[in-house]
């Protein structure tokens, strides 16, 4: 019975394992965010997708972590982020939003695996649902970033500019990092 106890009181730690999978998943972050494809003025990145597989394979609460740490490494200028960028200017910019959502995303998740578990269409419906608040929350950044001084954006012309050309690819990046974190998840007993 004590054995129990001292188990269950044991359980917020963080193992050598956890640690380890928390930092490799905030390098393999930063590399999707390198990946871009030039579509326009904001390229496409396979950054979701790296957050995606962190938040699938770890777990709410370790990926969200990992989501921080990467977010903490591109805040003190490494450059972690899309187009090798780093510094608070990265995150204050306008683009800025879609970044610090990664937080609002990662909470959801974990959140939510905690009220619904973690079944595959659990958590595509819990990634789908936080990709969405990344969205409103990242736009509604770009609005107020890009409106300062004397330039104006509606949030209907920013979901035109920052969301609306990225979201078939950001469901296909969803979609493929849940289902190969299932099989990941099974073959490595994570």
């Amino acid at each position: 019975m004590e054995n129990q106890a001292v188990l269950k009181k044991n359980t917020n730690k963080f193992s050598t394992k956890d640690i380890v999978l928390i930092a490799m998943f905030a390098a393999v972050m930063a590399v999707c965010s390198w990946i871009s494809i030039p579509i326009g003025a904001i390229p496409v990145t396979l950054q979701t997708f790296g957050v995606f597989c962190a938040l699938s394979l770890l777990g709410g609460r370790n990926g969200s972590f990992s989501i921080a740490v990467y977010i903490l490494l591109g805040a003190i200028g490494l450059p972690v982020f899309t187009g090798f960028k780093g510094g608070l200017a990265a995150l204050t910019g306008p683009t800025g939003g879609y970044i610090l959502g990664f937080i609002l995303m990662a909470l959801l998740y974990w959140a939510g695996t905690k009220l619904f578990g973690s079944k595959l269409p659990v958590s595509i419906g819990l990634l789908t649902a936080g990709l969405a608040v990344c969205y409103l929350f990242g736009t509604i950044w770009f609005v107020f970033g890009y409106s300062k001084g004397e330039n104006t954006m509606s949030f209907y012309k920013a979901l035109k500019l920052c969301v609306i050309p990225f979201v078939p690819f950001d469901i296909i990046k969803l979609v493929l990092a849940a289902v190969i974190s299932s099989r990941v998840k099974k073959q490595l007993n994570l």
